[in-house]
């Protein structure tokens, strides 16, 4: 059998595969398991147009790869009892559905939407409401989330709500354009690799707008993060990439904009951190570099404990943050270079656009609130400007090497 034979072939069987999938249309009626019913009867790659309507069919399971398409937004409602669409199957599409109303459960972590073990599942346009988990994925590869929406209803016990967008040991996950809102956590990524968080907006969720653990080479790419309860949290992971992302008003006694624990080897570029307690807390994290971000009006710009060295903070912008910078210890093994600071008075007389003179950006006073909290009661008290100034002039508390050499005298175009 030649080549031409064997193509020819092949290009019948693909067109007979085609002609024969089926379209299955589900209108809501009087069957309240119309939906069970042509799962049952569809053959693989076959849709299944579902009309809009409300339709309560306790668990859907999709254990076929099939296209689920809602036409007018129908309801998938799991009357606080059921996962509502359990997908066990690759290739499988589910677009355009209201999926509300899930059971709860602390151990097999029901949801609206959960992925078991599958590749190449595409879940976009739907929205998911008061689910204890909105969509988890779990040991799945090459998967699409995108343009949903997800609500939940605000509960602020995190032991009764699960997060919005869940993925646990997967790879390859590509999560695009989401709203989440209300949930324990926005996104959460445990044992994610080489996957994409991109233009998703996560805010008013109960601890992190995005948890991510032990998912190594992913990038998190122009987000918004705002208003969670805790910031987000970036812990035992290497070589994550987080670009363009804006972390904005996460308030609070133990919140951040962004929480480094324990990570290496990654890049922190051209963010916003505003209107945060700490704009970035970092604790045994090294070998980062932080570059072209804009810290502005922080409690703490950043907090850099002592258990962190070799990271490179290098041309960001530093502006009307109570404190731009803090530590915990005096040995210093991390480098400034080429920021701008608001506080900074030195002067320029090359007119370089670089200060010719050094600036210690870590103050005396926030050496001693990093030790003794209740000390910031005097915040803005004139004794506390006269310690700051001595302490410019005749340097004693702070360490030496905690400095700025090239200290910009204007703003950088961020």
């Amino acid at each position: 059998m030649n080549v031409r034979l064997l193509l020819l072939l092949f290009c019948f069987c693909l067109l007979t595969s085609r002609l024969q999938a089926t379209v299955h249309t589900v209108g809501a009626g009087s069957n309240p398991t119309a939906i069970k019913t042509a799962l049952a009867l569809a053959q693989p790659k076959d849709t299944i147009l579902v009309k809009s309507g409300f339709y309560q069919e306790g668990n859907l399971i999709v254990d076929k790869p099939l296209t689920l398409i809602g036409e007018n937004n129908p309801v998938l409602d799991g009357n606080k009892q059921y996962e509502i669409l359990s997908v066990k199957a690759d290739s499988v599409t589910i677009k355009g559905f209201v999926v509300q109303n899930s059971g709860s459960a602390s151990l097999d972590d029901p949801g609206g939407i959960k992925v078991y073990d599958s590749n190449h599942v595409v879940i976009t346009n739907n929205t998911l409401y008061d689910n204890f988990f909105g969509i988890y994925i779990q040991y799945g590869k090459h998967c699409l989330v995108k343009n949903n929406t997800l609500i939940s209803n605000g509960t602020t016990d995190e032991l009764q709500i699960g997060n919005g967008i869940h993925c646990w040991k997967s790879d390859s996950i590509l999560i695009i354009g989401n709203n989440v809102s209300g949930h324990r956590d926005g996104i959460y990524f445990e044992f994610v690799t080489n996957s994409v968080i991109w233009r998703n907006i996560s805010f008013g969720n109960v601890r992190y707008g995005l948890h991510f653990m032990f998912s190594n080479n992913d990038a998190y790419i122009t987000n918004v993060f705002r208003n969670n309860g805790a910031g987000v949290a970036v812990m035992y992971t290497k070589n994550v990439k987080m670009y363009n992302n804006v972390f904005e008003k996460n308030w609070g006694d133990a919140a951040y904009g962004l929480l480094l624990k324990d990570i290496s080897d990654s890049h922190i570029e051209n963010n916003r951190f505003i209107q945060n307690t700490s704009g970035i807390y970092m604790e045994g994290s090294n070998r980062i570099s932080i570059k072209n971000n804009i810290f502005g009006s922080n409690g703490w710009g950043m907090k850099i404990q002592a258990s962190c060295m070799d990271n490179a903070i290098d041309a960001n912008n530093f502006t009307q943050n109570t404190f731009d910078v803090s530590t915990n210890g005096s040995l210093v093994l991390n480098t400034f270079a080429g920021n701008y600071w608001d506080k900074y008075e030195g002067y320029d007389l090359n007119k370089d656009k670089t200060g010719d003179v050094p600036y210690h950006p870590l103050s005396l006073f926030s050496v001693i609130v990093e030790k003794n909290p209740p000390a910031m009661l005097l915040y803005r008290s004139f004794m506390v400007t006269l310690l700051d100034k001595s302490e410019k002039i005749l340097p004693s508390l702070t360490p030496d090497n905690f400095v700025d050499n090239q200290p910009l005298m204007r703003p950088l175009p961020l």
